[in-house]
């Protein structure tokens, strides 16, 4: 059975409007059952513990279930990563726009919040293993983890946060040409060294309070290159 044969492996779709930005943004999650959602936590606990050097074995066993459910739910082991991955970017949380007009302290505020979320997802112990494990084998022909999360981790992200950042180009709240550009500029705000610097073994991750203060601050220096008005 190939990944391709279970609908949880569709890839995200960047079709709505600013009123569905909220909804579309957890559409991953909903992808899972609460038992697959353990199973993927399971993984993700693995890949702590030892990289993605497991077997799906070694994921049967952790997670209490048998081999064939793991195939029949994700098709085989890189099916079984690209669900882990995308279980774990789903957990960045999109808020959703007002129905009504929106307002620069509207987007302000949504921009804020996802960017909070996604900083504390990326600076979690969970994420910063799957990305230590990507970038290890990235360009070796020995996995393709790497490729995975540039898929479903970057990639997705910026189809999350485009229906965002349109809404507020036709608002007149923001002036950008090049959607990837103003994508780009938010990315490298947001995350700036933070991500970085925990992979390369700094163990100061930065507490609640800390990520409200750089999301602030990155979405106030985001306006200031791409707000009007």
């Amino acid at each position: 059975m190939t990944s391709a044969a279970h609908p949880i492996l569709r890839p995200e779709r960047s079709t709505a409007t600013s009123r569905e930005v909220g909804e579309t943004a957890s559409a991953p999650e909903s992808e899972f059952s609460e038992r697959q959602r353990e199973v993927l936590d399971v993984v993700l606990q693995l890949m702590v513990a030892e990289g993605d050097g497991f077997s799906v074995a070694a994921v049967a066993r952790a997670a209490s279930c048998s081999k064939e459910t793991l195939y029949k739910w994700f098709g085989d082991r890189d099916g079984l990563l690209t669900a882990t991955v995308r279980w774990q970017a789903s957990k960045v949380r999109m808020p959703k726009l007002p129905s009504d007009r929106l307002t620069r302290d509207g987007l302000a505020a949504a921009l804020t919040g996802f960017a909070a979320s996604w900083l504390t997802v990326i600076t979690g112990d969970l994420s910063i293993a799957l990305n230590r494990a990507a970038v290890s084998h990235a360009g070796s022909g020995k996995s393709r983890l790497g490729e995975i999360v540039l898929t479903n981790g970057p990639f997705a992200m910026k189809r999350r946060i485009e229906p965002l950042l349109e809404a507020g180009r036709a608002a007149g709240l923001l002036d950008f040409e090049d959607l990837a550009d103003a994508f780009r500029s938010f990315f490298g705000l947001v995350v700036a060294d933070t991500q970085i610097r925990l992979l390369l073994g700094d163990d100061s991750h930065p507490d609640d309070a800390e990520i409200r203060i750089l999301s602030a601050r990155a979405v106030t220096k985001f306006l200031t290159l791409y707000g009007r008005g």
